[in-house]
């Protein structure tokens, strides 16, 4: 078994849509999605706030790599370019795990290095996954660990839902 955890995020354009079209595009393998979230952009760049979501996907068959070959061609599809680090993107899909696989590989980094300094990756994640883990470390205690403002900051919009 092959599980992956996938964070999916948007702040341009139709931002709901483009979401459900990454869902749409893990459609034979996923097994849960986390309700949406709406979050201020991480790092530098002035831009738009994001959707964000997380994705519970599993597929015997595939390794990090089947997986990272799926998220770029979702964000393809999508219409993302690369042109700005941490730039405002129609879609960005960021592989946070498979598995127990760790991996310093610098073109997939395994579990995501960055994860468990983000409440729009952790927050949803949590409630997904209540007993979820990312490095032997529960995601309950990682969002505890958190800053409160960012935590806060991941506004739930029970208004927009994933199907």
């Amino acid at each position: 078994m092959t599980a992956a955890v996938l964070s999916i995020g948007s702040n341009l354009g139709d931002r709901l849509a483009t979401l459900q079209g990454a869902v749409d595009s893990f459609r034979p393998w996923v097994f849960s999605v986390s309700p949406v979230y709406e979050t201020a952009p991480w790092g530098p760049v002035p831009q738009g706030d994001y959707l964000n979501a997380i994705v519970l996907v599993d597929d015997p068959s595939a390794g990090a790599a089947d997986w990272l070959t799926r998220a770029h061609t979702a964000e393809n599809a999508a219409g993302r370019t690369r042109e700005v680090r941490w730039g405002p993107r129609t879609l960005d899909v960021d592989i946070v795990t498979v598995g127990d696989l760790t991996s310093d590989d610098p073109t997939l980094t395994l579990p995501h290095p960055r994860a468990a300094e983000r409440a729009f990756v952790l927050v949803p994640w949590l409630e997904v996954d209540p007993a979820a883990l990312l490095g032997g470390t529960s995601v309950k205690q990682l969002v505890h660990d958190l800053d409160p403002a960012d935590v806060a900051g991941a506004r739930l919009r029970a208004d927009l839902v994933l199907t």
